[in-house]
């Protein structure tokens, strides 16, 4: 199990809002959900995906390509992975680990 940081941004839109592609990009990552693929959450500034690393890779294409399919002409993406072997954590679990050390 994974998590991948991904922020998709799509350069030379009409507006600086990008918040149209950031809502379809989270209707192909509510897909993948309701498959059982992934787990995400939308943040402020980026979206977070939890996901078996090869289907991860798959997601982050999708997702990448969405702004082109809206008529962008350059899109950057940037990824950062948490590939954790060892032991086997979820997103939510890392947090309330953190929370417990905090009490």
């Amino acid at each position: 199990m994974a998590i991948v940081d991904v922020t998709v941004i799509p350069i030379g839109t009409q507006t600086p809002s990008v918040s149209s592609y950031v809502a379809d990009i989270q209707k192909i990552l509510k897909e993948y959900e309701k498959e059982g693929k992934i787990q995400f959450q939308l943040t402020p500034m980026n979206t977070l995906i939890e996901g078996e690393l090869p289907v991860l890779f798959e997601v982050i294409q999708a997702i990448h390509e969405a702004p082109f399919n809206a008529g962008i002409l350059r899109v950057a993406t940037n990824i950062r992975i948490d590939d954790r072997r060892d032991v086997k954590r979820k997103m939510h679990e890392k947090v309330d680990r953190v929370n417990e050390l905090l009490k």
